[in-house]
């Protein structure tokens, strides 16, 4: 599907663009700031918007291709390449959404700096479209690398009384893993002699070349996820940056470790991903478990919704190398679910805390009866995290549960009672914010204006939406994951019975 003109470059780089702008404006005139950075978020999920009503949804090619054929370095053959398939285009969507919500929340919390900190919120923006889009390894490397610089600063510069040693783990974690990767990168260059994503998986590659990639690229994607145990950067990060930080990371930047895998990691390697199969729904398991377990024992409202996002990916993964359609088509799904729904938690969390200044959840108590408004949207996310019927939690973690289920029974049943524990953490936050006495230091409390519930409307309505309704997303991804589905198991082959001795031994 074309539309006749970039869609996707101007999606890319109009954030950065308008990012650049802003250098021109007087740090003096915040205000013309502020409506500059919204103005241009907005009119990027404006244009953004064609990829969800002209996607093409019969088809696993890439669409809304552009440069393809021409090189951008000729020496290296590398090209200026991007396009979306089934599987990335509902991030993109995700990605201009989330922007603007994290503009309207910052509004009035960020003071100092605020001129740096609206363009570094238009950049990372810009890279992490292009990290969905780009159909050439040296360009996706690029953008996978510049929304580091950015987020280190939203931490690092405007985050909490840690925010420097947070920074500096979260920046070490990620640029580790990214430079295996990168090793990674150079060997698929070796031999394909093409950055080209799209040629580098129509090709086959040794089944030990394929273990050594897979690795390497691990190393990037499971830190991202983040998957166990390379996770513990996580909650120093959420718990440290500033809400719109908390909010891209758990909403955006989190997903692109799973996303990697999606299109990189199974693909490229669909011998080596099989054989490690065991070990990743392993990994998956431990982290939906753990991560439960860990919350019920925290103190601080964002840490307790960081270490969630650690078991939600836990799901995430597992639907993923289930290998199944259930599976990986939740997985996806359930992507886009902890997006909004975590999202929309810590959005909730920078309402409350721009009035109390204090994360603590014993400094509040009986919040439902000063801010109602406030109670009912806390409630409606809090159900959805826990994946009640008929929101967007539900579908996303039955397919996922139905998935893992089919792959290994003894999975299937580890991982639904990481469904109990996530209800009783979530449960067990909502009372003692919401239900006990009323404490002194919030009854005087004022509800929530209309820029906070307009922030956090639209995720209120994708949550009833993606609940009632699922196949309008889901039948974005139907033929891409058939595809990709096709591949691996057309690739797999003598080497992967590791793989089936530890599937057959725990069924």
């Amino acid at each position: 599907m074309e539309l006749g003109y970039p869609i996707l470059s101007t999606v890319i780089f109009l954030p950065i663009i308008g990012g650049l702008l802003l250098l021109l404006i007087s740090r003096a005139n915040e205000s013309v700031i502020k409506w500059g950075a919204l103005a241009v978020s907005i009119v990027t999920f404006v244009v953004s918007l064609p990829l969800f009503t002209n996607f093409d949804k019969t088809t696993h090619l890439m669409q809304f291709t552009e440069g393809g054929p021409h090189k951008w370095i000729a020496a290296w053959n590398i090209h200026y390449y991007v396009g979306v398939d089934g599987i990335s285009v509902l991030f993109v969507l995700l990605s201009t959404l989330i922007t603007i919500l994290c503009i309207l929340i910052s509004w009035n919390s960020i003071k100092d700096k605020v001129k740096e900190f609206y363009i570094a919120l238009l950049m990372i923006e810009g890279s992490m479209i292009g990290v969905f889009c780009s159909l050439d390894f040296f360009l996706f490397y690029i953008f996978w690398e510049a929304m580091l610089i950015p987020m280190f600063l939203l931490i690092g510069v405007w985050g909490g009384p840690r925010r420097v040693y947070s920074a500096i783990k979260f920046f070490l974690y990620t640029l580790v893993g990214s430079v295996l990767m990168l090793v990674g990168i150079i060997v698929l260059y070796k031999q394909a002699q093409t950055f080209n994503i799209l040629e580098m998986m129509s090709r086959s590659y040794p089944y030990k070349l394929q273990l050594m990639l897979f690795w390497a690229f691990f190393a990037a994607f499971a830190v991202k996820v983040p998957m166990f145990p390379v996770h513990t950067w996580l909650p120093d990060a959420h718990t440290e940056a500033p809400t719109a930080g908390s909010v891209i990371l758990a909403a955006i930047l989190i997903k692109m470790g799973a996303y990697g895998f999606l299109r990189f990691s199974i693909p490229m390697f669909p011998d080596a991903a099989k054989a490690m199969m065991p070990v990743m729904l392993g990994l998956s398991v431990v982290a939906i478990i753990y991560g439960g377990i860990i919350c019920l024992a925290q103190t601080d409202l964002k840490r307790l919704i960081a270490y969630s996002s650690v078991s939600h990916m836990g799901f995430v993964t597992l639907g993923i190398f289930a290998f199944n359609s259930q599976g990986v088509e939740g997985g996806i799904l359930q992507m886009i679910n902890h997006g909004i729904v975590t999202g929309a938690l810590f959005l909730c969390v920078g309402v409350i805390y721009d009035r109390t200044h204090s994360r603590v959840i014993a400094d509040y108590g009986g919040l439902a009866t000063p801010l109602p408004v406030y109670a009912g949207f806390f409630l409606v996310f809090t159900l959805a995290s826990i994946g009640l019927p008929s929101m967007n939690g539900f579908i996303g973690e039955f397919l996922i549960i139905l998935g893992g289920f089919k792959a290994s029974k003894l999975v299937g049943v580890l991982a639904a009672t990481g469904v109990i524990i996530g209800a009783a953490y979530m449960l067990w936050l909502y009372q003692n914010v919401f239900f006990t006495e009323v404490n002194d230091k919030v009854k005087d409390l004022k509800d929530m204006n209309g820029r906070e519930i307009l922030t956090l409307l639209p995720l209120l309505i994708l949550v009833f939406w993606i609940g009632v309704y699922p196949n309008s997303f889901l039948s974005f991804m139907h033929v891409s994951v058939s595809h990709l589905l096709e591949k691996v198991n057309y690739g797999a082959s003598a080497d992967m019975n590791l793989a089936q001795i530890f599937i057959d031994l725990i069924r």
